[in-house]
């Protein structure tokens, strides 16, 4: 009685651990599993794989990255062991002749994801990926940076949407970022923010980073165009040509700044002389005869980043 009661007991705790690790396979996209573990466990799991239901009753035979298995797998549905992070590319191959016939790449992602390795860090406030747009139309780019010791790492996936609704995106021919567009109203007020996803691996290690922001808050002028002096002291400038009209609505509020000569923009020293305007004109003060003039833009009403220095010297 006690014997038949253990063996009840193991294959409850064996049916058990088999639909824990069935949780942990996920579909990412076609042909791609993403299997999760937990960070400082050494993981073991069986994985399904199938070739197709049309080789069903066909001498279907497996490699892996490649290469003949040892011992060799057979058939239409096998189950392959990963071991912690040693996924890979399984094709299956008709036998004899060896005709290809179908693929699974098992990529690990750890579980939490929260030690990442293949993407640096921007900031501590901007995380992993930075995010920018010209104007409140809809297209906005995505950018990030691969880690010298990862820079095999490729990008899988890109996800973008908002409230369910998907961004088309278009991924960057070095994979160095994205572009989006998103065909919003200009004139409606975001209610809910967008969220994107990009799923990066390196050999069979899947990272996914995510960042979420409203529009608004990403929105950057372009460098302001035109920048003229007259009457040797009075500088004027025009709004960006990409930025929203009218500018009674869009309004932008603009940073002047006057440097030592020689200095750049950016300094935060050798100010002499500092203001914020809403005027598209500034009239110098100062008596010094050699400076440069530095102005920015940011918009009025919501106070998001500024614009990169226009100067005149």
């Amino acid at each position: 009685m006690s014997s038949l009661l253990l063996i009840v007991m193991y294959a409850a705790l064996c049916g058990a651990n088999t639909d824990s690790q069935q949780e942990n396979i996920e579909t990412l996209m076609d042909n791609v599993l993403v299997l999760r573990v937990p960070y400082g466990q050494g993981s073991m799991v069986y994985v399904p794989l199938t070739c197709g239901e049309a080789y069903q009753n066909q001498p279907v035979t497996w490699k892996k990255n490649g290469m003949e298995l040892n011992p060799p797998l057979q058939g239409n549905q096998i189950k392959v062991l990963v071991e912690e992070m040693n996924g890979g590319n399984y094709t299956c191959h008709l036998s004899p002749n060896g005709e290809y016939l179908n693929h699974t790449v098992i990529l690990v992602q750890l579980d939490p994801d929260n030690r990442t390795v293949i993407l640096e860090e921007k900031s501590p406030e901007e995380g992993h990926i930075h995010c920018s747009a010209s104007n409140y139309k809809g297209a906005f780019d995505c950018t990030w940076t691969i880690t010298q010791s990862r820079s095999n790492a490729a990008v899988l996936l890109v996800k973008a949407e908002r409230h369910l609704e998907k961004i088309p995106c278009e991924l960057n021919a070095d994979g160095s970022g994205v572009h989006c567009d998103y065909a919003s109203c200009p004139y409606g007020e975001e209610q809910q923010r967008i969220s994107l996803t990009v799923y990066i691996h390196s050999y069979s290690r899947l990272e996914s980073y995510t960042k979420v922001f409203y529009l608004r808050e990403i929105v950057r002028p372009e460098k302001l165009s035109h920048l003229r002096i007259s009457e040797g002291k009075v500088f004027s400038w025009s709004y960006p040509d990409t930025w929203e009209t009218p500018v009674t609505y869009y309004g932008l509020q603009f940073q002047v700044k006057l440097v030592n000569h020689g200095h750049s923009c950016n300094s935060d020293e050798h100010i002499m002389q500092h203001s914020i305007t809403d005027d598209t004109k500034y009239e110098v003060t100062v008596k010094a005869k050699k400076y440069v003039f530095c102005v920015r833009a940011q918009d009025r009403h919501t106070r998001g980043p500024w614009s990169h220095w226009s100067q005149c010297t």
